[in-house]
Parts: structure tokens; C-alpha cells; sequence
């Protein structure tokens, strides 16, 4: 590891977690079939496999959130049934989803007693009690955070250390992880596998969903492979390399290297001229923020988190107003126009919160498809909506994009998160757009998955199209751009030929110094 030893501290005499022959059917529909499972104390347990290979399924099971067709489960070699998540939680076992699940308004100190509060007499709250409890578990793990802050002010890597906090106070001895990093800065990532360390020298066994390769070879002592709800292997981590992993989790070679030929950029298609932007604390995000993007190239926005990107790319998209500059598109000024009428101007952004801005969650797929183009009159009649043509459309979308389930009828919440991203990407590719904004758009997808979505986009740039890829990613905003520009406190600080980057001077421009410094 960069900056972390690791060390193993398995206890091999006592297996904390036995899944046997574990069958989960949703209707005609098998996420798992008979999956075997081992997790022992103080260790770190990696399940890997492609979006919707059944990772979170079979996790949900041992959580209580659903129970099994078939199969057994034992913990500490006790079998128990988990019915809900309460009996999981008496069990010792903790789940820290990827959508945290926390209490905005509410204090740090308040998220992580919520439902079991500890009280004085008359039954009153006794807040001071629960912030010291707070401070003296946050001390032993290594978990340090402000127990008055509020969530809604703190950052997304600290909320992360309050739901690993939340299991922790009740007792959590088998901590589930989904996607821990999906939303972690590169310093953020770090820091997690430090605590999940400390957690394990503390006897606590760790189970990680993923499919970072790289965050697997850097925390798993074992891996668990699953393709297609199907078990694969369990390997030794410190015995196979990341293309082993790679090959293991999508059956096939995997291409880690962006394919792209050398391409002319032609004329600027977007044009941003000393645009100024509020962020939600009405503090200036983007302070006169200039930049030109080419048909033909993909320019990487690179950057530190909360350096303005979100701002940027909502001032773009028309979901907030900036204060003053301009943005035009071939010469025709958006500022500050509506959404809509972003999008009739040529402009296509994949959201970097799908829940928030990508997807209504309980539209179905078919629905998704065509939620920016229903009015079209391939999609719509008057005011009805040509069902079978929209099917069509859907079902060559899910099977161009390998969207899975390939049930256009499901409810985009029924499919994994990397699915509902492909759902997105599928839309905003086909919509074939003058401008694509894609926001991070390989959070929470698999190798095989990031592969495409990265083809997708370099085929965008081939056929003239311009994309600004904002990624909080370096290794791919390097692979990917033509042209990186730095964005350090709401300006452009530098901007630089993919050919002739490094991390090293990337990374000074993030943190506020010169291309030549």
C-alpha cells in the first residue's frame, strides 16, 4: 500500500460468517444461486463482481433487508435466522450502505444514537451523555469527527465515518461494506483503509462490496469472485494480480488502457466567459471562471472535491443561476436558461448523482429511456405515449449498453447502481448531443462496465462531438482527455496536454500552484 502496511490479523479458528448454498429468486429471476461464503475473524473479506452479479443481493441477505430462497447461515458456528435487520444488528452485524442513509439536519451525535438514545430521568434525551459516548468511540477507532457538526455541513468521506460509527456504537463486531470508496476523495480513500485496519486489529471482521481492483489488492486478505449471481472462487489476494481479478470477475481479458487515436480538434462549440456562481452557503463557487471546450476533444476537468466542479456543471445544465458571465453554445447564449431549453441548445450531462438528477426511480427502464424525449413524436401522440415504440427503443438500448436485468418493465430502484448508470449513460449517449458533460461517470462500475463507458465517450470525440469529462478520478481523467484543465477554488488554474501530464504536477495545480512551480 502507498502509505499503509498492510498486515493480516485473521484469526483462523473461528469463522465469523458461514453463507451455505445461498439461493435468492426474484420471481423467475436468480440473483443468487447457491453461493458459499467464509468470512473469518479479523479479516477482510472482498465480494467482487460486475454490476448486478448479485454482490449486494447476497449482503442484503446476511443484513436481514431480504431472506433467502435457500440456504443456511451461520455466525461464530451458530446458525440463526435473519429475518430483519434487528436480529442482524443482535448478531453483531452492521451494514454501511452506499447511499448513506442519515438524518441531514440532524447533529453527527444525534444520526448515531438515533434508536437507541440514552436517556436521564423522566425519559429525556441526555445529549450531553450521548455526545461523550460519541467522542470515546470515535478515539478507539481512529474515527474522528465533530459529534455537534451537522451532516448536512460536513463532507461526504466524514458521513461516511458516522455510519461506520452508527454500527459500531451497536455493537457491530462484522462490519458490511457497500461501495465504501465510491464517493471517497483519493485522501478519503487512504484514510479509510487505515481505520478499516485498526478496526480489524480490534477484532472486527470486514466484509467489502466492490469492484475497485485496486482497493482490493490495497485492503482484502481474501476475495470472494460472483458472475451473474453465480460463485466463481476465492482467492488469496496477495496471490493474484489485478488482471487475474479482472478476467475472474467479467470472464474475459479486460483492456485497462483507453484505445484512442490522435484527433484535430475543430471549432470551440462551448464557450465560458467569466462565470461567477454561488455554492448552497451563498460563498462564490466559481469566480470567474473562463474555459473553451473543441468539437473533437474531451477535455478532463480535474480537481479536489468542492473546488466548484458541482457548481460548474449545475450552472451548465440550468439547475442553478449563475451571477454573472456568459456560457454559449456555437455562439448562442444558455445563461442561466432553463434545462429544457439547455438541452434543445445541444447540451447532455450525465448527472454525478443519479438518484438526485439521472433517473425517477420509480419510472421503469422503458420510461428512463425516453425521459428527455417522450415528446418526440417516434415516442408520442397528442397525449399519448406510444408504448410499443418506446419498448423497441428500450429493449436495443438495454442490449447495445448490457443493462442487467434486461426487464425494461422493472423500476429503475430495482436495478444495482451501476445499471441505473448505464441506464443514464445509454440515454445521454443516444440522444447524440453537440456538448456531453459527463460527471463522474464511472462511479460504481466494473471494470468491464468502465471499459464501455469509456469507449462510449471516445467515440463521441471521433465523431466531432465535444465531451467535458468532471471526474474526481486522476488515473481517468489522464486515460481519457485530450486536454486536462485544473480547477482549484472556482478558476481554472492550468490547463495541460493529456500526452505530457503527471500526477505530480497535477496534482500541485490541484492544490493551488502554477503549471511551472
Amino acid at each position: 500500500m502507498s502509505n499503509l502496511e498492510k498486515e493480516s490479523n485473521i484469526n483462523f479458528d473461528i469463522k465469523a460468517v458461514e453463507m451455505i448454498n445461498i439461493t435468492k429468486k426474484f420471481g423467475d429471476f436468480t440473483a443468487n444461486d447457491n453461493i458459499n461464503l467464509t468470512v473469518h475473524e479479523s479479516e477482510v473479506h472482498a465480494i467482487l463482481g460486475e454490476n448486478g452479479a448479485g454482490k449486494s443481493t447476497l449482503m442484503n441477505i446476511l443484513y436481514g433487508l431480504y431472506q433467502p430462497t435457500s440456504g443456511s447461515i451461520r455466525i461464530n458456528g451458530k446458525e440463526i435466522e435473519i429475518t430483519d435487520p434487528n436480529i442482524a444488528i443482535e448478531h453483531g452485524i452492521g451494514m454501511v450502505h452506499q447511499h448513506f442513509m442519515l438524518v441531514e439536519p440532524f447533529t453527527v451525535a444525534e444520526n448515531i444514537i438515533l434508536g437507541m438514545e440514552p436517556t436521564k430521568s423522566g425519559g429525556y434525551l441526555d445529549l450531553n451523555t450521548a455526545i461523550e459516548d460519541v467522542k470515546k468511540i470515535s478515539q478507539r477507532y481512529g474515527l474522528y469527527v465533530d459529534p455537534n457538526a451537522k451532516i448536512q455541513d460536513i463532507s461526504v468521506g466524514m458521513q461516511q465515518r458516522v455510519e461506520i460509527l452508527k454500527a459500531l456504537y451497536r455493537g457491530a463486531e462484522i462490519l458490511i461494506l457497500d461501495e465504501p470508496t465510491a464517493v471517497l476523495t483519493p485522501q478519503e480513500i487512504q484514510e479509510l483503509m487505515q481505520i478499516i485496519r485498526n478496526l480489524t486489529k480490534e477484532g472486527k471482521s470486514i466484509i467489502i462490496i466492490t469492484h475497485k481492483l485496486k482497493e482490493i489488492k490495497q485492503a482484502a486478505d481474501y476475495c470472494s469472485i460472483i458472475r451473474r449471481g453465480k460463485y466463481i472462487d476465492t482467492v488469496d489476494v496477495s496471490k493474484v494480480t489485478e488482471n487475474d481479478l479482472a478476467s475472474m470477475m467479467v470472464g474475459r481479458e479486460v483492456n485497462f488502457k483507453v484505445e484512442k487515436e490522435d484527433v484535430k480538434a475543430l471549432d470551440t462549440v462551448l464557450e465560458i466567459k467569466g462565470l461567477t456562481a454561488l455554492d448552497s452557503r451563498n460563498l462564490k463557487a466559481l469566480d470567474n471562471f473562463d474555459l473553451e471546450l473543441k468539437k473533437g476533444e474531451i477535455l478532463g476537468i480535474a480537481g479536489i472535491d468542492g473546488n466548484g466542479q458541482s457548481e460548474l456543471v449545475e450552472v451548465l445544465t440550468g439547475l442553478k443561476k449563475s451571477t454573472s458571465g456568459k456560457v454559449l453554445i456555437n455562439g448562442q447564449d444558455i445563461t442561466n436558461k432553463t434545462p429544457r431549453d439547455i438541452f434543445d441548445s445541444g447540451l447532455c450531462n450525465i448527472p454525478e448523482d443519479r438518484h438526485k438528477h439521472g433517473l425517477v426511480l420509480d419510472f421503469t427502464v422503458a420510461e428512463n429511456m425516453v425521459l428527455e424525449n417522450y415528446r418526440k413524436k417516434e415516442f408520442s401522440k397528442g397525449f399519448r405515449l406510444l408504448e410499443e415504440n418506446i419498448k423497441n427503443f428500450a429493449d436495443k438500448l438495454v442490449e447495445k449498453f448490457d443493462v442487467r436485468p434486461t426487464n425494461i418493465n422493472l423500476k429503475a430502484r430495482a436495478l444495482s447502481g451501476g445499471n441505473q448508470q448505464k441506464v443514464i449513460i445509454a440515454r445521454e449517449v443516444t440522444n447524440d448531443p453537440e456538448v456531453l458533460i459527463a460527471t463522474q461517470p464511472t462511479r460504481g462500475l466494473d471494470v468491464g462496465a468502465i471499459e464501455y463507458v469509456h469507449k462510449s465517450l471516445v467515440e463521441q470525440r471521433n465523431k466531432g462531438k465535444a465531451v467535458l469529462l468532471v471526474s474526481f478520478e486522476l488515473d481517468e481523467v489522464m486515460s481519457v482527455s485530450d486536454r486536462i484543465a485544473v480547477i482549484y477554488e472556482g478558476r481554472i488554474v492550468g490547463i495541460v496536454d493529456a500526452k505530457d501530464a503527471d500526477e505530480n504536477t497535477l496534482g500541485l495545480m490541484m492544490a493551488g500552484g502554477g503549471e511551472n512551480e
